[in-house]
């Protein structure tokens, strides 16, 4: 594993803890971070979140996220033990949201399906 590899599982990890456990802000409710994207010089890291919630609630969640910015890089930078720590891009992922759409629709047509040839879930 690289050291870009390293500081950016490290970053994940670290990040998840402080937005799980140290913030305060009542924007901010399940967020998890799914992954980080780090430049190779580390001067910028990207960390991608799933929140759940209704769009509003993610779109405050990332306020919440982008307000806090600095006080999570501070201490991102402690812990690490970094010599420059990087910019903090927060990111929205979608993956998860996604996913459940696809399941969702492959169930919709399982019973569209189902209901075509005569079978009923009932039986």
């Amino acid at each position: 594993m690289s050291r870009v590899e390293r500081v950016a599982q490290a970053i994940k990890e670290e990040a998840g803890n402080i937005i799980a456990n140290e913030l305060k802000d009542p924007r901010l409710g399940f967020i998890t971070v799914m992954r980080v994207e780090l430049t190779k010089d580390l001067q910028l890291a990207r960390i991608y979140c799933s929140i759940m919630g209704s769009e509003d609630k993610k779109d405050k969640a990332m306020e919440g996220l982008e307000s806090a910015r600095g006080f999570i890089r501070r201490l991102l930078s402690e812990r690490l033990k970094l010599r420059l720590s990087p910019e903090l891009v927060f990111k929205l992922d979608k993956s998860v949201d996604y996913s459940i759409e696809i399941a969702e629709a492959i169930e919709r047509i399982k019973d569209e399906s189902k209901k075509d040839r005569g079978i009923d879930k009932k039986t």
